[in-house]
């Protein structure tokens, strides 16, 4: 969510800005600003509401000279998305230059007080609030622009990741964070900012993870420095940053989701690389394996996420507890830091999070910390908070997922659940060895049926074309197939901006079937498993309501077949694998859908890849 991109060196500055705000489009965002400090020390501040080819076409023609600079997209949260509101902002006296990512939760009083003190304001944002604050304390003190930065930050309650410049100074940033990641990137003779590598990925390999509370120093020609709050310096450790500009780029795909959704059998080996040993016989997590006393000794399992990655937890709460006999729940993340939970040293908490950092998890992550759980990650990005906050974890290794709507993070996510529930299983003997073996040799398959399921893409294609215009939906699964159910509906909504609503199909008889007619469509998730006979009895329900059925059933499927409108046959696998195989015709659905109806599929409105705000 929003997104910051910094530079100070030789190159062309903003030339390596303007292409550092593409690669974070992702993210998503509703504005877009640059500030460039020139080698003369004036402060050009450009910036605009939409896209970044918005502030392109702006910027043409202006003085973009410059030897350092900032930039930013927003995704708004106090004040409406327009120019105004748009980051970079000024200071009163114009001096200074701040993007912001995060919220400043006790802006309002901070206003107060500055007005009280002759300040005027003159965007609806808490950032504006946050650089008139930096430029009082500097005024008043007549102190350096980095003194000034720590003692506001000391007075700020929120998120934040920041960057400030200073006119007359074309030699300093000035950043720091607070709960929202920011990343520094040293090249030769040149320093880069980002909220994530994606927009130096070309330029160096070589990455800083600043720490929550730290402050970086930039200065040219000088090595970086981080401190404190209280101005004591922090060691820096210069990390290798495990990305390439190929995983940045389409590939020939005309969108970056349908790209992810055909990488499923590639990420999903890369997922499995490693962990099935012994010849096949059993799976090997190292995060499990090498706290083994933990979750031999657990009393209770409590995952916390948000969004797809809260459907991949409900798999994971079914996994475990079928097979290693131990009690789950599954929380959102952003109703659990405020529940008041109980939670004991016998507890482990299962930290989940595409981005690893998201706001809500991470909040989540410090109240179970400081109840004495143990916490365990399961996250994608590399060196992101949420791996760095918890004991232990696991990395997805899916690559960066760069569409909005989660595709392969999803079932990567799935996969190291599934291998995590068999290593606690042999840790704690629920699994006979021979079980163990068996589905290990299925997942080992799982990548090539992945491809199989994906020949559905030309049916599923044309399938799309009937439903496009659809204005309701409702998805339907048991047992394991309700979560694929509400995931299925989410991908939907995402992207298409078409209402759908996911449901335990057993639950539709206690009152969503009274919205069943011949215009709501139902897909309904129906392998071949222990709740099949179950399921056949609600599509003849809505059969006999005058529904339409499109069905995801398992290859050979005649009973379905005879009563749905539409089939969609997926390879049979073991009733525990096949949400990840029934999500793969779910997501190619919702993608033709939404590009069927001229949507941006992979930048979906008011949506943002990495929520890192309340």
């Amino acid at each position: 969510m929003c997104g910051i991109v910094g530079y100070i060196g030789n190159g062309n500055v903003y030339d390596i800005l303007i292409n550092g705000l593409k690669r974070l489009e992702y993210r998503g965002y509703d504005s877009a600003g640059i500030a460039l400090v020139s080698e003369s020390g004036d402060l050009n501040v450009y910036k605009t509401v939409g896209k970044v080819s918005n502030l392109e076409n702006f910027c043409a023609g202006k003085n973009t000279d410059a030897k350092l600079g900032i930039a930013h997209t927003r995704w708004a949260t106090h004040g409406e998305p327009c120019d105004n509101n748009a980051h970079p902002h000024f200071s009163e006296d114009g001096n200074l230059a701040i993007v912001h990512n995060g919220t400043i939760e006790n802006y309002q009083l901070l206003k107060d007080a500055l007005s009280e003190h002759g300040c005027k304001f003159y965007t609806e944002t808490d950032t504006e609030v946050l650089v008139q604050l930096i430029e009082y304390i500097k005024n008043e003190n007549k102190c350096e622009l980095i003194d000034a930065v720590r003692s506001a930050l000391k007075q700020v309650i929120g998120a934040y990741a920041i960057a400030v410049v200073e006119k007359n100074n074309p030699n300093q940033i000035i950043a720091a964070r607070k709960s929202s990641p920011l990343v520094v990137g040293i090249g030769e003779d040149e320093v880069f900012l980002g909220s994530d590598g994606t927009p130096f990925v070309e330029y160096t390999k070589d990455v800083v993870y600043v720490k929550d509370e730290e402050i970086v120093i930039i200065r040219r020609g000088e090595p970086l420095k981080l401190v404190d709050f209280d101005n004591k310096e922090s060691k820096v450790n210069v990390d290798r940053l495990q990305l390439s500009i190929s995983q940045l780029e389409k590939g020939g795909y005309p969108h970056f989701m349908l790209k992810e959704i055909f990488e499923q059998p590639i990420t999903l080996t890369d997922c499995i690389r490693g962990r099935v040993v012994n010849a096949g016989e059993h799976v090997m997590l190292n995060g499990v394996f090498s706290n083994i006393d933990k979750f031999k000794e657990v009393n209770r399992i409590i995952i916390v996420a948000c969004g797809t990655s809260w459907h991949a937890s409900l798999l994971g709460k079914s996994l475990i507890q079928d097979m290693c006999q131990i009690a789950v729940e599954v929380e959102y993340a952003s109703e659990f830091r405020y529940s008041n939970p109980v939670i004991t040293d016998k507890d482990i908490v299962i930290a989940v999070s595409q981005s690893g950092e998201t706001a809500d998890t991470l909040a989540a992550i410090q109240i179970a910390r400081q109840k004495g759980a143990f916490v365990y990650g399961i996250s994608n990005v590399v060196g992101s908070s949420i791996p760095r906050e918890t004991d232990s974890g696991t990395y997805i290794h899916v690559g960066p997922e760069i569409g909005v709507a989660s595709t392969k993070a999803f079932t990567g996510q799935v996969m190291v659940f599934t291998m995590l529930a068999l290593s606690v299983a042999k840790i704690k003997n629920t699994l006979s060895d021979e079980t163990i073996r068996t589905l290990v040799n299925w997942i080992l398959k799982i990548p090539s049926l992945v491809t199989e399921t994906l020949n559905l893409d030309d049916q599923i294609k044309r399938l799309s074309l009937i439903y496009t215009y659809a204005r309701n939906f409702m998805y339907l699964g048991r047992g394991y197939s309700y979560p694929v159910a509400l995931e299925g509906a989410l991908k939907l909504k995402e992207i298409s901006y078409i209402h759908a609503e996911g449901y335990p199909a057993a639950e539709m008889k206690h009152g969503p079937i009274a919205l069943i007619d011949s215009e709501m469509p139902t897909v309904i998730i129906a392998p071949k498993d222990h709740l099949y006979e179950k399921i056949v009895s609600n599509v003849q329900q809505i059969k006999s309501r005058g529904g339409s059925i499109i069905a995801i059933v398992t290859k050979g499927d005649t009973v379905i077949k005879e009563l749905a409108d539409h089939v969609l046959e997926v390879p049979e696998v073991p009733e525990c694998l096949t949400p990840i195989i029934t999500s793969i015709p779910l997501q190619l659905l919702s993608y033709y859908i939404a590009v069927n109806r001229g949507k941006d599929v992979d930048m979906p409105r008011n949506l943002a890849k990495s929520v890192t705000v309340e």
